[in-house]
């Protein structure tokens, strides 16, 4: 593994309060969270993750303690000159369902917001609602380095009522996005959302059986440019599409199995990383599941941080699961 590699993660740090399953409460700073600490503990050493986020000025010093003691980050794109951040609340119904409030929003990561970082080897965008990544962001990138972007659609899929409600809804301008995106990662229900036009505001929208849309969405969105499409499936693991010389090929690659589940926030955002670290260092889409699995995985295993291990221990966890 050569030394220097650069990822950059980008989107909120959101003030969650979560109310597991289990009627725990936890407080903590979540999604971009999640995937720069695991990726620098994999980067230790070997390069670097930088967090772009925009922030209340009043969380600023919290979060920097939060990532002092990961050497990895580079903490030059955390912003709170604006002092517009992102405050969640969770209330798990279920493992896997939860009921959400946004009740303060960030201000939009734009192209000036990736500008200084276009030397990175990554760029993974995880949003968690449809306003917070402007589209030049992506295109600046595009135009302007030679990273590979790699975006989450939860965000453009999720909209916040005049209740503070985050609820689903239809990415209308999926078309305008893909060109500019490499590689699409989504769950199960946000690919209904990306496939089928109707409104989700109503009804909590989720069938884990419903997956005979996948192959002809998939279709959809390589033809558009991007080249790989990761869909999660819950606890099972998650379909892999690419082409290969022109024909549309279909990857499966199960789960990391894990026995109790603590709290599932961020299991997404984490698996967006492990994505990231995959595909910068290896290339093989494959691969890039093994990691986006493990630290998925990883992520559910308890309430802080200390889920993430080293690259020696998540390595060993992949061959013990994937190279029996």
């Amino acid at each position: 593994m050569n030394k220097g590699y650069k990822i950059a993660v980008v989107g909120p740090i959101p003030q969650d309060t979560i109310i597991t399953h289990k009627n725990e409460v936890i407080t903590k700073y979540g999604c971009v969270s999640h995937p720069t600490i695991a990726l620098a503990k994999l980067l230790e050493g070997k390069g670097e993750v930088i967090p772009i986020s925009n922030i209340h000025k009043k969380d600023h010093d919290a979060i920097n303690v939060l990532f002092e003691p990961y050497p990895a980050i580079n903490k030059s794109g955390i912003n709170s000159e604006k002092d517009q951040g992102t405050i969640i609340e969770l209330n798990f119904i279920d493992q896997n369902n939860r009921l959400e409030k946004q009740l303060a929003n960030m201000h939009p990561i734009t192209a000036e917001s990736v500008a200084p970082f276009l030397d990175a080897d990554c760029f993974v965008f995880v949003p968690i609602t449809d306003f917070e990544i402007e589209l030049d962001a992506l295109k600046h990138i595009k135009n302007n380095s030679a990273a590979k972007i790699i975006f989450d659609a939860h965000g453009t899929t999720t909209y916040v009522d005049n209740e503070q409600k985050r609820l689903r809804k239809y990415w209308k301008d999926r078309e305008d996005w893909l060109p500019y995106i490499d590689v699409l990662k989504m769950n199960l229900e946000e690919s209904l959302c990306c496939w089928f036009e109707k409104d989700y505001s109503d009804v909590h929208f989720h069938d884990e059986d419903r997956r005979e849309h996948l192959d002809d969405f998939a279709a959809n969105v390589l033809n558009q440019g991007v080249t790989v499409l990761y869909v999660t499936l819950d606890s099972k693991g998650c379909a892999i599409y690419s082409k290969k010389e022109g024909t549309i090929q279909k990857d499966f690659v199960a789960s990391v199995p894990v026995k109790d589940v603590i709290d599932t926030t961020g299991c997404g955002d984490s698996f967006a990383g492990g994505l990231a670290f995959g595909l910068t260092v290896y290339n093989d889409p494959i691969k890039a599941a093994h990691y986006a699995n493990t630290l998925g995985s990883r992520r559910t295993q308890g309430k802080g941080f200390d889920v993430f291990k080293s690259l020696e221990e998540t390595e060993a966890i992949i061959k013990a699961h994937y190279h029996k």
